[in-house]
């Protein structure tokens, strides 16, 4: 990472493991996940010039991110869907501590949830990115924003079968996907 500024290079370090996430919710395949966030990195490598510095890195990644995915996705049409969840099941081993098993349920039921609305989801409750970063991540309207996220947490609530935030666990990212303000985040 020869050329870059100690600063910017310090950015895309410690992007990783928030890419790797993004990348997770949104296939559900480990593997995956980490070729979508190397193809990331080497994408946003290869296109470090039009970056603009003091801009936020970490939302140009993520954008980038996307892309990569929706592109991958319009080109595997083809390939057979998991709706309900059985594939991704057989990837995973289940463990044996009961937070691990909120956890893979949580997964699962994340995977039903329409992509549009669990990219905003992922990004305003897990990323912490504001309402107006992932319009501009995403292309869309704030309120476009706001209603996926609304209708993502109303639709995880049901499959869950959670009557509220303290069914599920007292993360910050459990309460965040779940309850809307319940990570200090307001609506």
């Amino acid at each position: 990472m020869t050329g870059l500024s100690p600063t910017l290079r310090k950015e895309l370090l410690t992007a990783i493991p928030n890419l790797r996430a993004f990348a997770m919710s949104l296939c559900g395949n480990p593997t995956r996940a980490d070729d979508l966030a190397q193809e990331t990195l080497m994408k946003a490598w290869d296109k470090i010039g039009s970056f603009e510095p003091g801009t936020n890195l970490k939302a140009w990644l993520f954008t980038i991110l996307r892309n990569v995915y929706f592109s991958e996705l319009r080109k595997r049409k083809r390939e057979v869907e998991d709706a309900d969840g059985h594939l991704l099941a057989g990837l995973a081993v289940h463990p044996a501590q009961l937070g691990h098993m909120d956890a893979s349920d949580f997964i699962i039921a994340l995977q039903q949830i329409p992509i549009d609305q669990r990219e905003a989801l992922i990004l305003v409750g897990a990323e912490g990115f504001s309402y107006e970063e992932v319009a501009a991540i995403s292309g869309v309207a704030v309120g476009t924003i706001k209603s996926r996220v609304n209708r993502a947490r109303g639709r995880l609530t049901e499959i869950l079968g959670l009557d509220g935030v303290a069914d599920f666990g007292p993360d910050r990212m459990s309460q965040a996907s779940i309850a809307p303000g319940a990570a200090g985040r307001s609506e």
